[in-house]
């Protein structure tokens, strides 16, 4: 069975089994230590120097939510 047919039959089940399988799931799979590659570790790098050179530069999460919110069509 594929990924796009498990995803697909957790949406038949009800809220509460959705939330065991997504806990069972993140148990089983979730503690997997991907290490960053030094391209994204100096990415990361980057955009904190940013951030510290223009903190008012950045967007509240609030902003950031509610942007998310209205798009995906959440809440």
């Amino acid at each position: 069975m594929s990924a796009a047919e498990i995803l697909e039959q957790i949406k038949h089940l009800s809220p509460v089994e959705q939330r065991m399988v997504a806990a069972k799931v993140w148990e089983e799979y979730g503690a997997i230590e991907d290490e960053l590659t030094p391209e994204q570790v100096g990415e990361l790098d980057r955009r904190l120097a940013d951030f510290e050179k223009n903190p008012r530069d950045g967007v509240p999460w609030e902003q950031v939510e509610a942007n998310l919110n209205t798009r995906f069509g959440w809440k």
